[in-house]
């Protein structure tokens, strides 16, 4: 893996503040949510212009935008919110094994459980901005490659369907599912973008 190509662990954490401080609306995303709705656009069926998708990572509402204390933190914030996704790209290219999505981890009953909850509504979110392009997935029949997401990441999921989603063991082994399909999802759509081109 390309390190220096790479975001720091400081450079993380610089952007994991800034999201949490008092200059960002309480709409913003946190960094698991951010983390899944770059996946989603890193790796989905079309490129979205970062113009596009930098003002939902502030809030659904234009006036969510932060009050940066300068042009230069505005430029600066913007290119670490830029670097995630190239991070992402790289990641897959070079070794998609080593992706990870970032999930929170909790404590229940004594054992450490995945929450993947806030990642799986940033990837649906993520999906949103082309949701016509994802139909494509949605439609084929690996389809299920989206379900986990989904259940953890809808707004809203059927009646019949929250019991799937109602302990912390079964949402860890969804967050595992999901942990799982995004490579796959990744994969659907690189093929689909070599027959594009071809």
């Amino acid at each position: 893996m390309p390190e220096d190509q790479l975001m720091s662990d400081k450079e993380f954490d610089e952007l994991d503040r800034f999201l949490m401080s008092e200059q960002c609306s309480d709409e913003a995303m946190t960094m698991d949510a951010l983390h899944g709705y770059l996946t989603a656009i890193a790796i989905g069926p079309e490129p979205v212009p970062a113009d596009e998708w930098i003002p939902r990572v502030w809030g659904p509402e234009p006036e969510d935008e932060p009050e940066f204390r300068n042009p230069a933190q505005a430029e600066r914030i913007r290119r670490l919110c830029e670097r995630m996704p190239e991070d992402i790209v790289v990641t897959f290219a070079v070794a998609p094994k080593d992706f990870e999505p970032l999930f929170c981890e909790h404590q229940w009953k004594g054992k450490p459980v995945l929450d993947a909850e806030a990642w799986a509504w940033g990837f649906t979110e993520g999906m949103q901005l082309r949701a016509s392009a994802w139909q494509m997935l949605q439609n084929s029949p690996q389809a299920d490659l989206l379900r986990a997401i989904y259940l953890l990441g809808a707004e809203e999921i059927e009646e019949e369907e929250l019991t799937l989603v109602d302990d912390p063991l079964k949402c860890h082994k969804l967050a595992i599912e999901i942990e799982a399909s995004v490579p796959q999802i990744h994969r659907f759509w690189s093929a689909q973008k070599k027959l594009k081109a071809h």
